[in-house]
């Protein structure tokens, strides 16, 4: 192994969440409750990284993320990406994209929202994805998805 090499152990089968803005990786890593699941995971966190600078990176083993839990990662980290590995090689590369919708993810800022004050789910609808502007169902709040908090 070279001197300037990082050794992190290769995982045989499962997912690998690379490009994570550094200040991101914890939400990533409590959207997709990785503290709940029993296989190994691997939190890696300011690597270098000539895309962003510092980057965070998550290595979860014996697990496979539905399409729903990888657009869930776009509110927090849209263009993160996601390797399939499978007997050591990456056998699939995804990358995270916001849905038109996203319902239980984030919290309404309207403090008179119905979502704020009885025990429901919140839906959103993406207006601008480009923007990143929601749209609240309910009370048809307009947010910038950079300031909502997650659920």
């Amino acid at each position: 192994m070279n001197k300037n090499e990082m050794l992190v152990a290769a995982i045989k089968n499962g997912t690998v969440i690379d490009h994570i803005p550094t200040d991101k990786t914890y939400q990533v890593v409590s959207l997709l409750k990785l503290e709940e699941i029993a296989t190994p995971v691997t939190i890696g966190y300011n690597y270098l990284s000539k895309k962003l600078g510092r980057k965070g990176i998550i290595k979860v083993e014996d697990k496979f993320f539905t399409d729903e839990e990888i657009s869930r990662l776009s509110v927090v980290a849209p263009n993160i990406v996601l390797n399939i590995i499978k007997d050591y090689e990456v056998v699939d590369k995804k990358t995270a994209t916001t849905p038109d919708e996203l319902r239980g993810i984030v919290k309404c800022n309207n403090p008179k929202c119905i979502t704020n004050n009885e025990p429901m789910q919140t839906l959103f609808h993406v207006v601008d994805k480009k923007n990143g502007i929601l749209k609240c169902h309910y009370c048809e709040m307009e947010q910038d998805i950079d300031k909502v908090e997650l659920v």
